[in-house]
Order: structure tokens, then sequence, then C-alpha cells
């Protein structure tokens, strides 16, 4: 089991708070995801779930029991840093074992559990070697298998990718994806990155400055996002805003479009501007467009074999469909 309920929880260093009293529901065995922006709260929070930090007020409970003032090893849960903190001297059966050793469990129970992690994680050929033998990715791998061993309700995962390359962190995505539909085991995860959030979480909370601004699937957030903070916060490349004349013929302080949204020709179009930068991708081209009132500069995810060079006059056309409107204090309209 691992379901956590936070209740009117709330966390200040002294007159400052940084969580204001909120409430939010991880359900067992749910792939839950807590991105915004630097400084927004996430990792606080995360911590307080974890015992790592105490709360001001409120209450957490793990699987209905009040886990509010227990300490960290007693709350059932594992946690991945960015760091991976492995013993350098220990091979990586060792670093594996290590918290089990602590917790006095048989050898038989060990081996058990490392067998069992290590072929979960590709590391059984790695068991012997020491961590200063293996790559990033693998080290995190190791890390990660240190807390599958235990056994927890829950685990945590706090920008367990940040310190890995590009494609690292696109393979370690996947590889943390598959091992929670094989473990079945609730992930809270906590990251920056956008595109992490969409392609691992089965739900998003998207805060800041310590608020949930909104909580929902990938695709919820992404079709229908509750202000202009989640709107601009979800989708890469992010959505263009627009304001003035064409926001007000749609009844609206601001539309958004998204850059997939919008077709670029030559002419006959809704819109005309001028090409700046041009981002040529392969699969797509990213078309940065000058000129539109309200707008500047709009962004277009065009095909990857269009042409158009830097100082083209282009005309664009929104899917009227998938215009989104916002009002005086940038919440959604219906």
């Amino acid at each position: 089991m691992g379901r956590i309920q936070l209740k009117q929880v709330q966390k200040a260093f002294g007159d400052v708070e940084v969580i204001p009293p909120l409430d939010l529901e991880i359900n067992d065995g749910e792939f839950v995801v807590f991105v915004g922006p630097s400084g927004c709260g996430k990792s606080t929070l995360l911590r307080l779930i974890a015992g790592l930090e105490d709360t001001t007020s409120g209450v957490i409970e793990i699987d209905g029991a009040d886990a509010t003032d227990l300490p960290p090893a007693k709350r059932g849960l594992a946690m991945v840093f960015q760091s991976y903190a492995l013993y350098p001297h220990m091979s990586v059966r060792k670093n594996i074992a290590f918290p089990m050793r602590m917790a006095k469990m048989s050898q038989e129970e060990q081996d058990k559990r490392i067998d069992a992690a290590a072929k979960a994680l590709n590391l059984t050929d790695y068991l012997d070697r020491r961590p200063g033998q293996l790559s990033g990715g693998q080290r995190q791998r190791v890390a990660i298998g240190r807390a599958i061993v235990r056994e927890p309700a829950a685990f945590l995962f706090d920008e367990p990718l940040s310190n890995l390359d590009a494609a690292l962190r696109v393979g370690m995505r996947m590889e943390i994806s598959e091992l929670h539909k094989k473990l079945e085991t609730t992930m809270v995860y906590v990251t920056h990155d956008q595109v992490e959030a969409m392609t691992m979480a089965d739900k998003i909370v998207v805060l800041q400055a310590g608020v949930i601004e909104q909580v929902g699937s990938p695709l919820e957030l992404y079709r229908t996002p509750r202000n202009l903070f989640v709107a601009g916060f979800i989708g890469s490349p992010k959505m263009n805003f627009i304001q003035g004349e064409e926001a007000a013929k749609h009844g609206a302080q601001t539309i958004g479009i998204r850059p997939e949204h919008i077709d670029v020709s030559m002419s006959g179009g809704q819109w005309q501007g001028t090409v700046g930068v041009a981002e040529h991708l392969g699969s797509d081209t990213f078309i940065h467009i000058h000129g539109i009132p309200g707008c500047d500069p709009m962004t277009v995810r065009a095909d990857g074999e269009v042409t158009v060079s830097y100082g083209d006059t282009v005309s664009l056309t929104p899917r009227s469909d998938q215009i989104h409107k916002f009002d005086a204090n940038g919440l959604r309209m219906s």
C-alpha cells in the first residue's frame, strides 16, 4: 500500500511561509510528479512527506495512519536524491545491501532482494563493480536499487536525473517509467522539467510559490489548463499568448494558442508576420515569427520539411477549436 494524504499541510521558516496550507491526495500505485519553476516549493513538499522537514501545521497520512510526527525511518518510504550518495569503496552489491544490513536482515533474504532488484534494473552483470567503474546512469540505477530492496510503501524521487546528460536522461526516464509498471508501487517524483512530467506521470501537480495551481493527468493539463501559469508551463514549446484587439474579438483578456495548432502558409491566413529564427530539428521546425499584434514573437511548430528563411513573410491560421481564452485574472474561461 502507498496512499498518501496531505491535509492542510503548511511549512514556514520563521515568518516566511513557503508552503501555504494545502490538501493533496496521492493514490496507491500512482506515479505523481511535482513540477514547477525553481523555488516553487516542490522539493520542500517532498521532504515534508519524507519526514526530512517538520510540518508547521497540518496532517500527513500514509495508508490512513497519521505519520506527521514519525521520523523518516518509520514512514515506510524510500527516497532517491539528485546525488547518488553511493559508497565508493563498496561494490554495487554491498551498496544495494546497505539498508538491509542496517536492518539486520538475513543474508538469504538480502541475496533474494538484491538479485530481484538487479534484474529489474539491468545491473546483474555489474554487482561486483564499484561505483567509480560505472556510468552516471548506472550509478543512478544502483541508488534506485538500494531503495527497491527496502520494499517501501512509496518511492520519493528528488530530481534524480539532473546530473545526467540529455541522452542518459531520456533513457533513465524510460527505465523509471517501466520500473513503475513492474513494481506497481506509488512513486512521487520532483522535477522542473515539464517534458519529464508529461511523459512519466499518471498525475501532475503544478506548483507556483508553494501553491498548487492545478492537479490532473498530463493531457488534462495540456488540453484544459486552469490558468495562464499552467498554460504557459505545460507544453513545449510553450503556448503563445495574445492580448489586445485579437483577444477582445473572442471576449477574452488573453487568448492562447499552442505552436502545434497554428497552420503556416505563404498567403491567405488570418495573421501576417515575418520569419525570424527557424530551428530545424529534423522531424519538426520551430519558427519564430515577428509582427503579430499582441504577441511578439509567435512560435509555430511546423513540419520538419517546411522551407522558410529569415525575413520571409508568412501567413498564419490558428485552429479555431484550439484557442484557449483567459479572463482579466488569468483564469480559464469556459
